[in-house]
């Protein structure tokens, strides 16, 4: 980390990146020419980029704000990924070099003409990572998902858990089960994670109706016993934050789904196909949630490895660096300098004592 120099602050080692680079040039090797990958921007989505540094009124310099999907964009990138920019407000039509782009968390939806360049791009197989954020409205987005047989639903995942003898609280951060039919979580089968923010459920559309479109929806990721798809998570009511039944949604709640269009039956087999994923909580990828727990991380992993057709490389991902710190109160501070300033220098000075009266006896 090189730290901030308008603020005087020293380089310092954050982490050892040794997994990542072997990885990434071992990936290089066999792969050659780096994948690109488009990152839609214009609807208000994380900034892919870190704020420069700026100064403040009194003419002090502050450091700018890292970019809130760091720790996914350094992933990525160490994958043998190029990852940029997109604006489809920008181009006549999305580059062919892009063979998957990344919709993250959009807070507005797309216009007409977007939605255009996002269904040709689909219909020339293209690959796409949704990940939505369930409290922005985006409903020419949700028409299309709609179109691949995915409903997004107008509700928020809820449980009510203990905390304490007779206390309980509802929370909306969602722990899900990863399940095993797809290549993606194949390998995290089973594997619990929490999904942190808002989250929505997924209803996918019947066996027989995806087939009819030559689709192939399979589920990825279900919330675990006890979660409800809470319909009036508006309300101030807590006679109506409790589950109704027939107008709340039960178990099972999934909320990601792998789709692809035109691949075969066989997973063994190659097929050229578009691809597409689609996650209803886009909060799970940010640092402060990928920094916490590894499994979000090898989700998204895997998930981007099946876009670009390298299931071979689905796996667990490198460990996320994290900066060790220690809290401690009052009385172990006191502790702690008895130990640096009496005791450290007070051993050496007995053993100097005990050899010098030694000698001299």
């Amino acid at each position: 980390d090189q730290g901030n120099p308008m603020l005087g602050e020293e380089p310092k080692i954050a982490a050892f990146k040794g997994e990542q680079a072997i990885t990434s040039a071992m990936i290089d090797l066999v792969e050659g020419k780096k994948n690109a990958i488009g990152y839609v921007m214009g609807h208000k989505e994380p900034p892919l980029a870190d704020a420069p540094p700026s100064m403040s009124p009194a003419l002090r310099p502050n450091a700018g704000e890292r970019s809130p999907i760091s720790v996914l964009k350094t992933f990525i990138e160490n994958e043998n990924i190029k990852i940029q920019e997109l604006n489809l407000f920008d181009v006549p039509a999305i580059p062919a070099e892009l063979k998957t782009i990344m919709i993250v968390g959009p807070q507005y939806d797309f216009s007409d003409r977007e939605m255009q360049l996002l269904r040709e791009f689909w219909g020339k197989q293209g690959r796409i990572l949704i990940l939505l954020d369930p409290s922005a409205k985006t409903p020419k987005l949700a028409a299309f998902l709609n179109e691949v047989g995915v409903r997004v639903n107008d509700n928020r995942l809820t449980a009510m858990i203990k905390t304490g003898i007779q206390e309980v609280a509802r929370v909306r951060d969602v722990i899900g089960k990863f399940l095993p039919e797809s290549p993606i979580t194949k390998r995290l089968a089973g594997v619990q994670a929490p999904f942190l923010g808002g989250t929505a459920s997924l209803t996918l559309a019947p066996a027989e109706q995806s087939r009819g479109g030559n689709l192939k929806l399979q589920p990825l990721v279900e919330a675990e016993k006890g979660y409800w798809g809470e319909a009036d998570y508006n309300s101030d009511d807590e006679t109506l934050l409790q589950f109704t039944a027939g107008r709340d949604q039960d178990a099972p709640l999934n909320f990601a789904v792998a789709i692809e269009k035109g691949g075969s039956a066989d997973d063994r087999v190659q097929a050229n196909s578009a691809r597409m994923v689609v996650v209803a909580n886009s909060a799970f990828v940010q640092d402060n949630a990928l920094t916490q727990d590894q499994q979000g991380l090898d989700f998204v992993s895997g998930s981007i490895n099946w876009l670009l057709n390298r299931e071979q490389l689905i796996g667990i991902a490198p460990k996320v660096p994290r900066t060790l710190t220690f809290s401690l109160d009052e009385k172990a501070l006191r502790n702690l300098r008895w130990l640096i300033l009496v005791l450290m220098p007070l051993i050496p000075a007995v053993i100097g004592t005990a050899v010098w009266w030694q000698r001299r006896a």
